[in-house]
């Protein structure tokens, strides 16, 4: 199978192939893309910019689920049947986004092999990537989450090359993305940078050499 670094270069290409399935929008920082609960039609693709993806449960609490940047599909629940949609997307910088319309994408995906491989592909990452978030919740220190969301905003261990400056991203929404509280999101994120792991230059830089926290057998102390 052809590797998702070889395919998402021509993503762009294949989608135009939709003709007038899709359409091509530009969002705010903080805008929404979507809302839980509105009517699941289509699904979208990052054409520049990041988003997250949250939910709210009953009681009000806001978990973020998912961080997507550039090249990367969401809302593709759309074509599992999902009726209605189970989370929210907002930009989390100025985006980019092309919305394709169920009924069009599903067609290129059985008529169009190039880009079937490619949205399987898409599928599978986002399946592995899913599972290896659950073993974190369940298994590791909030200190390891923490390092590993870090590393992975800053495409750590993906595909492409590391893009070490994070573009402004509150202790709120970390503590969101790690299970945890601010309180120590900032606990950690002091001791990241007192031990050089990080720094601050008007984002977060992250340095390789927070690898050590996730690949340290032991966990560190959580104080």
């Amino acid at each position: 199978m052809t590797t998702k670094s070889q395919l998402k270069f021509d993503a762009n290409a294949l989608l135009s192939k939709l003709d007038g399935g899709r359409s091509t929008a530009e969002f705010r920082k903080d805008q929404i893309v979507f809302s839980q609960g509105e009517a699941a039609d289509a699904a979208f693709f990052v054409q520049r910019g990041r988003v997250r993806i949250s939910v709210l449960s009953e009681q009000g609490k806001e978990a973020i689920v998912a961080m997507l940047g550039e090249n990367e599909f969401f809302g593709e629940g759309c074509l599992a049947g999902q009726p209605q949609r189970i989370s929210t997307a907002t930009a989390e910088t100025d985006s980019l986004i092309v919305r394709l319309k169920k009924e069009a994408l599903v067609s290129l995906i059985h008529e169009d092999p190039e880009f079937s491989e490619l949205f399987i592909v898409h599928l599978l990452s986002r399946a592995v990537r899913t599972e290896a978030d659950l073993v974190d919740q369940l298994f590791n220190s909030s200190e390891k989450r923490l390092a590993r969301t870090l590393l992975l905003l800053a495409n750590f261990g993906q595909e492409g090359k590391p893009q070490p400056m994070i573009a402004k991203i509150s202790q709120e929404a970390l503590a969101q993305m790690v299970g945890t509280t601010r309180a120590r999101v900032s606990f950690f994120m002091n001791k990241f940078r007192r031990l050089g792991f990080i720094s601050y230059n008007g984002g977060i830089e992250v340095h390789s050499s927070l690898l050590n926290v996730v690949l340290h057998d032991k966990p560190h102390i959580e104080r």
